[in-house]
């Protein structure tokens, strides 16, 4: 019963997504008697917002009709996020100074909805709104409204500042690298993977060591590192470049940290010998240290 119950929130967060994601129809609706280029200027006019405003308002009412209680917080968190995955994509597309930030917005809302999915698809024990990640921590809430004022001020100061295109590529690869890693990484893991560190072992519980493990010891968060500062980059941020840098390099030592403790608990020698032969992936992190002695 518990597993049909979570599949079905994996199934109806994807098709929240979907109806969230459907806000890029207005503007192709739109563009069908005219170009791209103009896109932009009609979703930022009268118009455009009134016809989002809108689109908003029906599919709230349209989930409070059809899902209630917990099922409606899915619904709902998943398609705030298909909205702002549609609407990133719009400004991507669109002939604007903005195109960076768009990709900064689908970029965020894909790594939100992508950790429940996955968590519903390889883990949905663990399965709850805490997966989408939205609510990680207050450190977290300030990092990206810090970037988001940045790059504002930054835009209307400096605006050459957020059109150097070769750097914000750089970050966009950065991004969907660490995006790939991380996924790879939590498929990879399966049941084993869980966003909140284990201090006791379950029956299931094994050590994983194949895959992108083979190549780094905590690749998910690697994977998550290399994101959060493509992320940056991408926006052409440098102070939150140095900001990120910093905050989530000490962020994952101390982490990883923690985690090791319970993983040498879980597996002792096993743990040890993987140890060996395996870095964690993370500039000047090397783990916790086992005395020999």
């Amino acid at each position: 019963m518990a597993g049909n119950k979570l599949a079905l929130e994996g199934k109806i967060s994807i098709i929240s997504f979907l109806l969230g994601f459907g806000v890029v129809l207005i503007p192709l609706i739109r563009t069908f008697a005219g170009h791209l280029d103009w896109v932009f200027d009609y979703l930022t006019g009268v118009r455009g917002k009134i016809a989002i405003a809108v689109y908003i308002a029906v599919l709230n009412g349209f989930l409070l009709i059809i899902y209630k209680g917990p099922l409606y917080k899915v619904a709902v968190r998943a398609c705030f996020l298909g909205f702002t995955f549609g609407c990133g994509l719009i400004i991507s597309f669109s002939q604007t100074t903005w195109t960076h930030f768009g990709w900064y917005m689908c970029s965020m809302s894909f790594f939100h909805y992508s950790e429940y999915l996955v968590t519903a698809i390889i883990n949905p024990r663990s399965l709850s709104l805490d997966s989408f990640l939205l609510n990680h921590s207050v450190e977290y809430t300030v990092a990206a409204v810090s970037s988001w004022v940045e790059f504002t001020i930054e835009k209307l100061s400096v605006p050459e500042l957020k059109q150097l295109s070769w750097l914000s590529l750089v970050g966009l690869v950065m991004v969907l690298c660490g995006e790939f890693l991380r996924k790879s990484a939590m498929l990879t893991a399966g049941s084993n993977f869980n966003h909140i560190v284990q201090n006791e072992k379950a029956q299931s519980h094994v050590l994983v060591t194949d895959g992108v493990y083979a190549f780094f010891r905590h690749p998910s968060y690697v994977g998550w590192f290399y994101w959060s500062i493509g992320t940056q980059v991408m926006l052409c941020n440098p102070v939150c470049i140095a900001g990120y840098t910093m905050a989530s390099w000490r962020f994952f030592r101390e982490r990883i940290e923690e985690e090791e403790l319970s993983l040498l608990h879980f597996f002792g020698e096993d743990y040890l010998e993987y140890k060996k032969k395996v870095g964690t992936g993370l500039p000047f992190i090397s783990g916790i240290c086992i005395n020999s002695s």
